[in-house]
């Protein structure tokens, strides 16, 4: 094998680097475009949602904004939570849910995705809604 063969190669695979770089780029902008709007049209108010039907039911929870997500959280307990942001780090954006609970001295935490690429800018309330109610099974259970 020649340098020169070796050296058009990387030449090739760099360009490809920079190709890919390029894309997750604008993917990444396109989904945080999205996001905004989703987050307060869509996830926010919803959150608000289930919170209301939540202390309806006797059970206390906190609605927050940290950064770029929405927050539901145990009132008397802020490492307890439900948590919807968008993941830009990833090959291909994505919404996330995150919860994290205390189970004694453990700590359970789990991240499903919701939507990934451009379904992101599909999401409707009902989904918000049925992803959190999932989430907060393990919490109700208590």
């Amino acid at each position: 094998m020649e340098v020169s063969d070796v050296r058009r190669r990387l030449r090739a695979a760099i360009e490809e680097a920079r190709r890919r770089s390029a894309e997750r780029r604008t993917r990444s902008d396109e989904a945080s475009r999205a996001w905004q709007t989703l987050l307060t049209d869509v996830v926010v108010p919803a959150f608000h949602l289930i919170q209301s039907a939540l202390v309806g039911e006797g059970r206390r929870f906190a609605v927050s904004t940290p950064g770029e997500s929405a927050r539901l959280s145990l009132e008397h307990s802020a490492q307890d939570f439900v948590e919807l942001s968008l993941d830009t780090a990833r090959d291909v954006p994505a919404v996330l849910i995150r919860s994290t609970r205390g189970r004694g001295r453990h700590t359970v935490a789990t991240e499903v995705i919701v939507r990934e690429g451009d379904a992101i800018a599909t999401l409707t309330q009902e989904d918000v809604v049925a992803a959190v109610l999932e989430e907060l099974i393990p919490f109700i259970e208590r």
